[in-house]
């Protein structure tokens, strides 16, 4: 008997951690949510030209792994971006990254990487860029592919905040969070 009131216990927890996960959890928030928003961020303006990217992934645990700096260059060409990415990690190391958006109706887009199999959607809403995409690590760290939803939010003086979370097999196990913004004229 004691074992089917755990049984329920257990049951009732794991439905409540879903219920909160898809409800209230960083999942749950969609770009509809910030479609009336009074502030409206245009990837044109605000995601173009020179930009420095710094950032800290966390771990599987909530502890930071690394850090990094990047620098971005931003160049359009009518509804296609080329975002060249350069990344210098706190261990020292480097990745390069070239994305490749391309802007559709309503907001929408896709974009491509060669670490990117397959195509990720995303769309511009009010002050919100969001984007979910599979990415493939590097051979070095496991190259495991991860599931990623990416959230940029503008701020009042033009710095994105972009939170991202990475899921194998629907399970958390990475973290990002950076800040992006127009490098200052030298």
């Amino acid at each position: 008997m004691d074992l089917v009131f755990f049984l329920i216990g257990a049951g009732c927890v794991i439905c409540v951690m879903l219920a909160r996960h898809f409800i209230a959890g960083f999942p749950a928030q969609g770009p509809e949510d910030y479609a009336d928003d009074l502030k409206v961020l245009d990837m044109r303006k605000d995601l173009d030209g020179e930009m420095v990217c710094e950032g800290v992934i966390f771990g599987p645990m909530g502890r930071v792994t690394s850090t990094f700096v990047a620098d971005f260059n931003v160049h359009w060409d009518g509804d296609v971006a080329t975002i060249n990415e350069h990344f210098i990690y706190d261990d020292k190391s480097t990745q390069d990254r070239v994305w490749t958006i391309q802007m559709g109706e309503g907001g929408k887009f896709t974009a491509t990487a060669p670490d990117v199999p397959g195509v990720g959607k995303g769309c511009n809403s009010g002050a919100t860029i969001q984007i979910r995409y599979p990415i493939t690590l590097p051979e070095d760290v496991g190259g495991h592919t991860l599931q990623t939803v990416d959230w940029m939010y503008l701020t009042p003086e033009g710095t994105l905040i972009n939170r991202s979370q990475f899921r194998k097999f629907g399970i958390k196990v990475a973290e990002l969070v950076a800040t992006i913004r127009k490098r200052d004229p030298q």
